[in-house]
């Protein structure tokens, strides 16, 4: 590939590949456990991984009290002294197939602890199944203090200043307090989340002590109207594609008529918007015809349809009512940057930059890239993995393998957004799900590998990265478990891929889970799914057994 000079960026949560000569990568994280392969840990005796089978066990009924009283009763089991008192009910749903997932955070004093979860799983026939998660055992003999000395509000000035926030946020923090555990301890610490876009974007959260005022950990989370009345409309996408359009209107007192991007037509859903930020702000992007055909208009066009496509995909696929399954609303953001060669979700917005023409074209041409970007907002709202080491390259993972099925004319990740000169060089996309090593990784990276320096399909090949470059090896090692998604799919298909990998984020990943927490998900998905011994989960069992992963 020939070296070219390119402006620097900021890589977010993003989909661009660690391997790009510009990259800045951001954070650090825990990682609890797995004992074959290089593993980064995060507190070694901390949020231990828990996955327990049962025979079936029937009980009264599938409801959050139920489920505390099984794992009271099974405490000897399950390892967790006090159940009912340290475990603290998040959320209950019931699926498609009428099992019931009870999902509990542990508390100290009423303190939730950063990561710790349990799930416990009922079948459609009130039997507990299967109970998984992380539970920090450091903690049921600790005399760790859970009163604050700082108040919350010095937390988050601390929090800001040690990110370089604007004074002006787009959002205004917020600050929990939780117990953190980092670097062989449990830390009293405010969870504070600054979110800010401007020219170096952010999605941080800052883990400030709640003893001292310092901080201790942080990580950018950036993932590389009644009077409105929608109706059809036009455009040109930045490829020449004619995109038919949801688009709504305005007429406000002794003006004309306005064309917003704003669709308002599907039932429970708070709206799909498209917003400018050429001018350093948000606006609805805006037109005085129905018809977005400038030169201008064509990446907004495409954001604002794609979006569509990938709702409907999660709606019409996995029954799925937006990002966080209750019809919050899309928002896409264009022309962000000057030049800027990257995509990011910050946790609100997908923000989309116009490439430099050299590398990229305007990167919201790429339906897997929209798809990519919202997946991660389905991972902030379901499994919520930290995006750090093993779990965040998780989380880039099931938006890549997501971003494949839902463009699926082929195994690519951004093949559409790859400006001409890049595509000279040999770089017809980002990432290959099909062909992880056709594409090497930057020479900073290649040290923490096999020798080989290219993207590895196998755990043999796994990048042992620390957590200042690419965040521990999110966009890296993330080609791995993308592999074993392509190898299940080439013997079950897109469709039943789609539906096992969906069930295993959304119903048994939990914020620190890594690869081996992501095998004993993927395989127990295909068993509700499909049954035991089925010929879909030796798929999805071969897929991982492949690549490496094989415990």
């Amino acid at each position: 590939m020939r070296r070219k000079v390119f402006a620097p960026l900021v890589l977010t949560t993003a989909l661009l590949s660690a391997s790009l000569p510009y990259n800045n990568v951001l954070a650090v994280q825990p990682d609890h456990q797995i004992e074959n392969h290089a593993v980064k840990k995060w507190n070694e005796n901390a949020n231990v991984p828990l996955f327990v089978k049962e025979k079936h066990a029937k009980r009264q009924s599938a409801t959050s009290n139920d489920a505390l009283n099984y794992l009271e009763e099974n405490k000897d089991k399950i390892k967790i002294k006090n159940p009912k008192a340290e475990l603290k009910v998040e959320k209950s749903d019931k699926d498609e197939l009428g099992m019931t997932h009870v999902r509990f955070n542990q508390t100290k004093n009423d303190v939730p602890v950063e990561g710790a979860e349990i799930i416990v799983h009922y079948n459609a026939n009130d039997e507990i199944t299967v109970v998984n998660g992380a539970y920090n055992n450091q903690l049921e003999e600790s005399d760790l203090d859970t009163t604050p000395a700082v108040t919350s509000e010095k937390a988050m000035e601390a929090a800001k200043s040690s990110v370089k926030a604007h004074n002006e946020l787009d959002q205004l923090p917020t600050s929990k307090l939780v117990i953190y555990p980092f670097q062989g301890q449990n830390h009293l610490a405010y969870k504070v989340n600054v979110n800010f876009i401007g020219n170096e974007p952010g999605n941080w959260f800052v883990f400030v002590d709640a003893e001292t005022g310092k901080v201790i950990d942080k990580h950018n989370a950036i993932m590389d109207v009644d009077q409105y009345k929608t109706q059809n409309g036009s455009g040109t996408g930045v490829l020449g594609d004619h995109r038919l359009l949801h688009i709504s209107k305005s007429k406000a007192e002794n003006e004309g008529t306005t064309f917003q991007l704003a669709d308002y037509s599907h039932e429970g859903l708070d709206g799909i918007l498209t917003y400018d930020y050429s001018n350093n702000k948000l606006e609805l992007f805006s037109n005085k015809s129905a018809s977005f055909k400038s030169e201008f208009d064509r990446p907004a066009v495409d954001a604002h349809y794609n979006s569509e496509q990938v709702y409907d995909y999660y709606l019409n696929e996995h029954g799925r009512n937006s990002l966080d399954d209750n019809g919050m609303p899309i928002q896409s953001v264009v022309h962000y940057g000057d030049n800027y060669n990257n995509a990011f979700w910050n946790g609100t917005y997908m923000v989309y930059g116009d490439g430099d023409g050299e590398f990229f074209i305007p990167l919201s041409a790429s339906l897997d890239v929209a798809a990519h970007e919202m997946t991660h907002g389905v991972t902030s709202n379901s499994a919520n993995l930290i995006y750090k080491f093993q779990s965040g390259a998780l989380n880039e993972a099931f938006s890549d393998i997501f971003g494949a099925l839902i463009d699926d004319s082929d195994w690519e990740i951004g093949e559409d957004i790859m400006a001409p000169a890049a595509v000279a060089d040999g770089r017809t996309s980002l990432r290959s799900l099909s062909d992880p090593s056709k594409y090497p990784v930057g020479s900073k990276y290649a040290p923490y590998g096999n020798g080989e320096g290219m993207y590895p399909s196998h755990m043999d090949e796994f990048y042992d990265l620390p957590g200042d470059l690419d965040n521990g090896g999110v966009h890296i090692n993330s080609s791995i478990i993308n592999h074993a998604a392509y190898l299940t799919a080439q013997d079950i298909g897109r469709e039943k891929l789609g539906d096992i990998y969906y069930r295993a984020l959304t119903h048994y990943l939990t914020p620190t889970s890594d690869f081996s927490d992501a095998r004993q998900a993927i395989i127990q998905s295909a068993v509700d799914l499909y049954g035991e011994g089925s010929s879909e989960v030796q798929a999805a069992t071969g897929g991982l057994d492949s690549v490496g992963i094989t415990e």
